[in-house]
């Protein structure tokens, strides 16, 4: 297994520079488990770099926890939380971006009967387009 990176040249590699994980030599991810992770977000790339970023959060707090060594200090716990948080922000990124393709998911469908109800349907959606 091993683990590439080129700016902006697939999925996989969108998703590395979503998480910071760009450094190809000291990987966080391997090929191979990006590409696992992004069948399992369907290929949706933000989704999938929220889901990695909460992947190194829960590794954060197992490893590190908080550690004092002289003049040193780590906290696992507050990493965790900030990978969280910017995971959070990543799937709010990307529901916003599916909202909008989907135009708020809500559609009107107008049956018209007569030439009446033809009049009023175009002059409603003249209304919506303005």
């Amino acid at each position: 297994m091993a683990a590439t990176y080129t700016a902006g040249a697939s999925a996989r590699d969108n998703v590395r520079l979503l998480i910071a994980d760009t450094d190809a030599t000291n990987a966080v991810f391997e090929d191979e488990e990006l590409d696992a992770l992004l069948v399992l977000e369907s290929s949706n790339v933000l989704r999938t770099a929220a889901m990695a970023l909460e992947t190194i959060a829960s590794s954060q707090v197992q490893v590190l926890k908080v550690i004092r060594l002289m003049d040193l200090t780590t906290d696992g716990a507050a990493v965790s939380r900030e990978l969280r948080a910017r995971a959070a922000a990543l799937r709010a990124r990307a529901d916003e971006l599916e909202a909008a393709e989907d135009d708020g998911a809500f559609d009107v469908a107008e049956m018209t009967v007569n030439h009446f109800s033809w009049r009023d349907q175009v002059y409603n959606q003249a209304l919506r387009e303005l």
